[in-house]
């Protein structure tokens, strides 16, 4: 037996914002992402150093069109059928819904989108699994607010929220509320929206930002469960195991720090309040929160009811800063290991890393995990054939499946479900490009927007049908 229970949820992720498209159709508003360019000022918008006000004329925009989700979503809900998906995660544009942020009443137009699309979900029998915000702050919010440095975000967001939960009680069971919340911390502009004036204090802005997104976290698992107790909520960690680079002490040391900077938000959301840790770095650093009067109760009573979590890498540490090469690891630079081979993106392949992260999280939190992004991002050649054989894409999944198997059944981990990354092709998040492709369906469109949109099945497409089928076995 595989140990998996027997209504796992098997399936896909994507994110609005990647494969959506449509981005001023039905009345939506700009989003942050869709200022974010592909190309060489990528990086610098992303993480709130360039204004994207100053990019040049033409600077092309992917998500504009992405893959045209929006005006294709019924022909990928039946592919993702034929493959016989339990679930699909992805997430709603919040200016579809509120195209400023600003208005009272929601936009009629996105939330019957939306409801269009679950409701076609529903019909195959797919569980809807929603991320509330991924990636995804409606533009206005940025420049009236400076987005989530401020407080006025935390009620935007719960209006928001309370909006969708009840729209679509009954329909969605599955809920996340930030996507790679510790994103925030790396890429700050697209995470959340935030971009940093010069000279400012951005370590006091980036964790002021977080402290209030925590708030609007643990009041929308609040309202959730309120409108409906059958509701889960969850969080959402970009999750990959620190190792340290020898068994030097301070290298140790040194890991168990860097892994803690990634804990801290799903230290706050699964237990409730800031660990000690954090609170001495605050204190370290002269950091000074704007807390409200009843924050630390709000974050106190409301805890989330799973960790969802992503999974590309896991990582390498040291103390010395001039010891061994660098490479990349979805976003998170880290140290190679040389014991480790690396997709043409550099993200290091690690399999029973995966397994070494679901542990880690498990023991942390005794809560049910849910591994929600899973996948290898590689260079992708439509055969004459019409299909692709992407057969280091089939080696890539099964390895790591097979180690999640083994945290079920050997380590006793309790795991709700897995969907890898771009089950679709989409718009890579971290560098705009369609050419680094993650999914089972291969989408005709090249870097610059090029292409007629048709979808393709890869060879992995029916040898996922075949994984879900047989429940891992």
């Amino acid at each position: 037996m595989s140990g998996l229970r027997k209504d796992f949820l098997w399936g896909g992720a994507t994110a609005a914002n990647q494969c959506e498209g449509g981005y001023l159709d039905g009345g939506k508003g700009l989003g942050t992402v869709d200022v974010i360019p592909w190309g060489e000022h990528r990086r610098a918008v992303m993480q709130g150093k360039l204004h994207y006000n100053a990019l040049p004329e033409d600077a092309y925009f992917p998500s504009h069109e992405a893959i045209d989700m929006y005006h294709n979503y019924k022909e990928d809900i039946a592919l993702f059928a034929e493959m016989g998906f339990k679930c699909y995660r992805f997430s709603f544009a919040w200016s579809r819904i509120f195209p400023t942020g600003l208005e009272n009443e929601p936009n009629e137009e996105g939330l019957a989108f939306y409801e269009a699309f679950i409701d076609e979900l529903l019909k195959y029998n797919i569980e809807p699994v929603v991320t509330i915000c991924h990636f995804d702050v409606p533009l206005t919010l940025e420049q009236e607010y400076g987005s989530w440095r401020s407080r006025k975000l935390i009620d935007a967001y719960v209006k928001y929220c309370e909006v969708i939960f009840k729209r679509f009680n009954g329909k969605v069971k599955y809920w996340m509320t930030f996507n790679e919340i510790n994103m925030l911390m790396h890429l700050p502009f697209m995470g959340a929206g935030i971009m940093f004036k010069e000279g400012e204090n951005e370590l006091q802005v980036k964790y002021q930002a977080a402290h209030n997104e925590l708030v609007a976290s643990a009041l929308a698992t609040k309202l959730a469960h309120e409108i409906n107790p059958e509701n889960k909520v969850g969080c959402m960690l970009a999750a990959g195991q620190f190792y340290p680079y020898s068994c030097k002490p301070e290298d140790v040391l040194e890991a168990m720090e860097k892994d803690r900077n990634n804990y801290f938000f799903i230290d706050v959301q699964s237990r409730g309040a800031y660990p000690a840790y954090a609170k001495k770095f605050l204190e370290r650093n002269n950091i000074q929160l704007e807390v409200g009067a009843d924050d630390e109760r709000i974050l106190r009573e409301n805890t989330v009811d799973y960790i969802a979590f992503s999974y590309y890498t896991s990582r390498l540490a040291s103390k010395d800063p001039n010891v061994g090469e660098r490479t990349a690891g979805n976003v998170i630079a880290t140290l190679k290991n040389p014991h480790l081979q690396a997709s043409e993106w550099g993200w290091q392949i690690d399999p029973l890393g995966l397994r070494v992260t679901m542990n880690a999280l498990y023991d942390r939190y005794q809560k049910p995990l849910f591994i929600v992004e899973n996948g290898l991002g590689a260079v992708d050649v439509l055969g004459e054939n019409e299909t692709v054989e992407d057969d280091y894409r089939i080696a890539y999944l099964e390895a790591h499946i097979k180690e999640m198997i083994k945290a079920v059944e050997l380590d006793g981990v309790d795991l709700l479900g897995y969907t890898t990354w771009g089950c679709i092709d989409l718009v890579s998040a971290s560098t705009g490009e369609m050419k680094k492709r993650y999914g089972f369906i291969y989408v005709d469109k090249d870097n610059a927007g090029n292409g007629n949109l048709k979808r393709y099945k890869k060879k992995s497409f029916d040898w996922y049908k075949n994984v879900i089928a047989n429940n891992g076995l």
